[in-house]
């Protein structure tokens, strides 16, 4: 770039000083003729100005010979400076130039930048606008002639999150950036160096690591569509087995969930049948036993029923469960189990099966419209709900805690997985099952539903030992265990009994969870 600079820097040196040349030859040659109408350099640099411009205003002209040569040196000179200025505009409506100078204009609105576009880049770029009409969608590469333009706003630059930050000079909110390609942020030249930046950067990974550094966060497809399924087809309180076909990575995100949210009653027993390979998934959760009953099902608790062989073999499972989950990570494949399910068995429960394509008369999940929300994505609702839970928490106890800054991304998970638990309170709350998602005025019922029942003892006894038993998944399901003093290190922590030997104070931090729905309810 210094390169091509210094040359564009010597050219214009060089046509400058021609340019000055020609128009000091013209008045030479012109000054001491008595009939000559271009008597001083002035003349000579006005006659030199009109005729480039193709103006000719006639009122000077050259009258020697030499004065004619350089006259039809500026005529030719004219055509082309013609041509070259047509070119430059034509350059910079079709380059970078003008987006630039567009993007200049709209410093104040909020920036969303993406490294490449693509159909989920395309969809989240699409719900983003529908949210904010006055969003700046930027793409990071141009557009190709084949490619079908975007039914909203946007722009296409090939450029940098460093110069569109630049460009921003700090105007306004943030730019955000997208890396919407799996594990992008490794390998994509326009990733580098995003932690210096002053932008907040979501990247798309598999690794089941959802922060890096203070700018830098990751998402996943599969739990975001694992999250979207839960919240749209809630726990029945009805359901007691529900079938879980694939284990790969969409299967366990959607168990991982079930896990960690499902929990709409003290005394539920819901069987859980998983086909599919589980080694790994068994070893890395090792103490799911002390929550679970793993292998047969249980009357007292949840069971987990990990299942090596065939799901064809499993008649009677088929026909009495309440929920089919239909999850590979082959769509074709799940679509190919559907088919055989309908056409082989007698079902008695859903089918719900996880495709990007929509069909007539299939109860599917997990399209990208679904997924690739902001509200997904950034989970800018979900953060601040758990946020507002942890504030709350530290009013409740009398010992210091730590605010969300300080929090280290483990303990900000188990705080966002209580706001994830919040539809579920709300549904016990109302008891409404058909409630899916909410409202100020929901909220607001639920909130006073709480205030009005928490005075019966026991009652407030039951939600205290809900959110203990959410809890208490949280904490086994990333392996901790109990100790006679919280030590984060060797993952011990005094709470993780039965809600019988907690003390009267442990007891009480169980309500910062329900008493988030005031706090809801008035912000919203």
């Amino acid at each position: 770039m210094k390169r091509r600079k210094k040359i564009y820097l010597y050219m214009t040196s060089v046509l400058l000083f021609v340019y000055i040349g020609l128009i000091m030859l013209l008045y030479f040659s012109e000054y001491t003729d008595s009939s000559a109408t271009i008597r001083t350099f002035g003349d000579a640099f006005w006659y030199s100005l009109v005729t480039l411009t193709t103006v000719g205003y006639g009122d000077l002209t050259p009258v020697t010979p030499l004065g004619h040569g350089v006259g039809v040196v500026f005529l030719f000179l004219s055509a082309g400076m013609m041509m070259t200025l047509f070119g430059a505009v034509i350059s910079f409506i079709t380059s970078e130039g003008f987006p630039f100078l567009m993007l200049g204009f709209q410093r104040k609105k909020k920036w969303y930048y993406f490294a490449d576009y693509g159909a989920e880049a395309n969809t989240l770029a699409g719900n983003i606008y529908k949210e904010d009409p006055d969003a700046v969608i930027i793409y990071g590469e141009k557009r190709d002639e084949q490619m079908e333009f975007p039914d909203y706003p946007c722009l296409f630059i090939s450029a940098s999150p460093a110069r569109i930050v630049a460009c921003k000079k700090g105007v306004g909110s943030r730019c955000k950036v997208f890396l919407m390609k799996e594990n992008d942020i490794g390998v994509n030249s326009r990733a580098i160096d995003l932690h210096k930046l002053p932008v907040e950067v979501y990247a798309r990974t598999t690794n089941g690591q959802d922060h890096l550094s203070g700018n830098i966060n990751f998402f996943h497809s599969y739990d975001c569509c694992a999250r979207q399924y839960w919240r749209s087809r809630p726990l029945l309180s009805q359901e007691n087995t529900i079938v879980l076909i694939g284990f790969g990575n969409y299967g366990r995100c959607i168990l991982e969930r079930a896990i960690l949210t499902n929990i709409i009653s003290v005394n539920q027993h819901v069987a859980y049948h998983i086909f599919g390979y589980s080694k790994e998934f068994l070893a890395m959760h090792s103490h799911l036993q002390e929550i679970f009953s793993l292998g047969e099902e249980s009357e007292k608790m949840d069971s987990l029923i990990f299942h090596d062989e065939f799901w064809e073999n499993y008649h009677k499972l088929l026909e009495m469960a309440d929920r089919i989950i239909i999850c590979p990570d082959d769509e074709p494949e799940g679509w190919n189990i559907f088919w055989r399910l309908h056409k082989y068995y007698k079902l008695s429960g859903q089918i719900h099966l996880h495709s990007n394509r929509k069909a007539p008369g299939v109860s599917y999940f997990g399209t990208n419209e679904d997924i690739y929300t902001p509200n997904q994505i950034m989970r800018t609702s979900l953060n601040q709900a758990a946020i507002t839970i942890n504030e709350i928490f530290r009013k409740s106890v009398s010992y210091p805690t730590l605010s969300w800054d300080e929090l280290d991304d483990f303990h900000r998970e188990s705080k966002i997985t209580a706001a994830d638990h919040i539809l579920m309170k709300i549904r016990i709350l109302l008891k409404d099952e058909t409630i899916t998602d909410f409202n100020a005025d929901t909220v607001e019922r639920a909130y006073q539903k709480y205030c009005e029942t928490r005075i019966e003892e026991s009652v407030q006894d039951m939600y205290r030992r809900l959110d203990h038993l959410r809890w208490l998944r949280f904490y086994t399901f990333y392996n901790w265990t109990y100790g006679p003093a919280r030590n984060d290190a060797a993952r011990q922590h005094p709470m993780l009994c039965s809600y019988a030997e907690l003390t009267a104070e442990q007891k009480k931090e169980r309500d910062a969870a329900w008493e988030l729905l005031g706090s809801i309810s008035v912000e919203l």
